[in-house]
């Protein structure tokens, strides 16, 4: 009869992710097959040994210094630009978790892992050409990895609004860009008010937002935009006395496990564009068959 310790070794071993659960002392204990094919390191030469330095970033990626030491849950992971045992670079996205045992003591960790495409694929909003992007557009990358790949393993359903400030473009041409960067800061302050504790907002190019949501289904997600858009709407926005309507263009996308993560993105893009086509001040569901105004 197959010893049940065997069996979880076997099941951990085929697992397309790189596993690696350090104990205690700092000691490798288990390394996968996909660890030892991402990062070139075969067992012999990590287990029962300290983690190689190269190794060091990746194996405590992701981990928050309040959550897992206190013992919460790592969210997002991190991404880690991974060097091979070869030399090269092999971008990754790793979590790292603490390992507990019946009384709650601090065991160990686990860290797990894989190579991830370049993150400048994806898709994003126009960029002036001196336009230096905020840093919440690298954070909403990352957060958006983590989330599909969670997705794929079973993780809750997500879904993303793309979202324009129709009057972005043309303020920049005729007050310049300090109004405009006034404008957008107002804006973000007014979409950031009706956000649920589990989304997260982010720049996503120039003049445009990304919501990552966890609305379950496409219907909860167009009514959430409702919302943000009628918010969006209340900015109080003045320059130099005068006040300023707003109004924005909204792409709404469902993830699916069937898509990748591109695919979503170029949706909810396509779906804001048609938006934009409309008229302005609308809302469309990807792939755009639907278009209406915010209430």
């Amino acid at each position: 009869m197959t010893d049940r310790t065997e069996l979880l070794e076997a099941a951990l071993d085929s697992w397309p992710d790189g596993i690696a659960l350090v104990d205690g002392e700092g000691l490798v204990v288990l390394w996968n097959q996909a660890a030892e094919a991402i990062t070139g390191y075969a067992a012999m030469e990590v287990l029962a040994h300290p983690a190689p330095e190269a190794l060091k970033p990746l194996l405590r990626a992701g981990a928050r210094p309040d959550g897992l030491e206190s013992g919460g849950t790592a969210v997002g992971g991190a991404l880690v630009q991974l060097h091979h045992r070869l030399g090269h670079e092999v971008q990754s996205m790793a979590r790292t978790l603490p390992l507990r045992d019946g009384l709650g003591g601090r065991i160990g960790r686990i860290t797990v892992f894989h190579p991830t495409e370049g993150l400048d694929a994806l898709p994003h909003g126009e960029s002036g050409e001196d336009a230096e992007l905020p840093a919440s557009q690298a954070e909403m990358e990352e957060r958006l990895q983590a989330e599909f790949e969670d997705l794929l393993h079973g993780g809750p359903p997500f879904g993303v609004l793309w979202i324009m400030v129709d009057q972005a473009h043309e303020l920049r041409k005729t007050h310049g860009a300090q109004a405009c960067a006034a404008m957008l800061e107002k804006v973000e302050h007014a979409l950031t008010s009706g956000l649920r504790p589990t989304e997260q907002l982010g720049r996503w190019g120039q003049d445009e937002f990304l919501v990552l949501s966890h609305e379950r289904s496409p219907e909860m997600l167009a009514a959430h935009a409702q919302k943000l858009a009628g918010l969006a709407r209340t900015a109080d926005f003045r320059w130099w006395g005068d006040r300023l309507s707003i109004t924005v263009s909204m792409g709404a996308a469902q993830a699916e496990k069937e898509s990748s993560l591109t695919e979503l993105l170029e949706g909810a893009g396509e779906a804001m564009l048609a938006s934009l086509d409309a008229g302005g001040n609308k809302i469309t569901s990807a792939p755009g068959e639907h278009t209406w105004s915010p209430s």
